[in-house]
């Protein structure tokens, strides 16, 4: 196999279930998103004779984890899909939909098993608000997870020792019609024209983020993502025309709380999240939450 791989491994703690995946961010490109796929890897002996299963899920929380239930901690499932890997129920060839599969699959042998899921049209992305540096806990959060388990049945209480649970991302993916990319400066062309007797002075231009909570409440957060104030003035029967370039970056919003960000796999880096695109015929409400961007002008009129 390629040097220049990233194999993502994570095993059980009775070693009966390890989990190979080449990716852990799939791209949603607005009319198709990128399917999941991986391997697993078992211990027959370990298996005592249970099945094993793998489930895709999308979760919605709002709130910790640990807290009461009554209108503080939230969790809603969104999506969830479970599939039988082994007994197999079909041969590994119908399964094996990628190159990277069949590449594991002969690498690590007899015992490796195929997984494969697609995502339903009206799933958000990935999202998070961004916890402030004394948050412990769950975050407000849409999360996406593959758990592979063993069980005697797929409804039966999962067991923590023989269960493997993966974060994964579902991003999105900016169309072709003009759009600003993480980490591209934010040019704004600024007009104004002062016909009033008042001089207008101190114009400041900010990048606002508004996170909507469309489910489960109707919290609103407004930050500023990125901000320049300056002197410039426009003195009565004046005009002025000038183009300024703003900065929205995570690294200049670092342990702001309520920051919507484009989900956060452990120990990875992550971004501001991107803004939501809601497809046609889809409740808003599904979303969990919506992400947009706005640019905002201020100024002083004295006297």
């Amino acid at each position: 196999m390629s040097p220049k791989h990233v194999i993502f491994k994570k095993v059980s703690r009775d070693k009966s279930v390890a989990v190979y995946m080449s990716k852990r961010d799939f791209v949603d490109h607005c009319d198709y998103v990128d399917p999941v796929d991986g391997v697993i890897v078992l211990d027959l002996v370990q298996l005592k004779g249970k099945k094993v299963y793998v489930m895709l899920s999308c979760t919605f929380r709002y709130g910790r984890q640990d807290m009461d239930v009554m209108g503080v901690a939230f969790k809603r499932d969104l999506f969830m899909v479970t599939r039988q890997v082994y007994p197999e129920l079909q041969d590994k060839e119908k399964l094996t939909h990628t190159k990277i599969q069949q590449k594991l699959l002969r690498k690590l042998g007899d015992q490796a098993f195929p997984f494969f899921f697609e995502f339903p049209d009206n799933l958000p992305c990935s999202v998070a608000l961004q916890p402030g540096p004394s948050d412990v806990g769950k975050k407000c959060a849409v999360e996406f997870e593959v758990k592979a388990f063993c069980a005697e049945n797929q409804d039966e209480k999962m067991d923590k020792q023989s269960s493997v649970r993966l974060s994964i991302r579902k991003i999105q993916f900016s169309p072709e019609t003009k759009t600003f990319y993480h980490g591209e400066p934010v040019g704004v062309n600024v007009e104004i024209t002062n016909s009033s007797s008042r001089n207008i002075k101190d114009i400041s231009l900010s990048v606002e983020q508004v996170t909507n909570i469309v489910l489960y409440s109707n919290d609103k957060y407004v930050k500023s993502v990125a901000k320049e104030e300056t002197r410039d003035s426009v003195p009565s029967g004046t005009s002025l025309k000038k183009e300024y370039t703003l900065y929205p970056l995570l690294a200049h919003n670092k342990d702001r709380r309520g920051l919507a960000l484009d989900g956060r796999l452990k120990h990875e880096d992550t971004n501001l999240a991107s803004s939501s695109i809601v497809k046609q015929e889809v409740l808003k409400e599904v979303q969990g939450m919506l992400v947009f961007y706005k640019i905002v002008v201020r100024m002083i009129a004295s006297g």
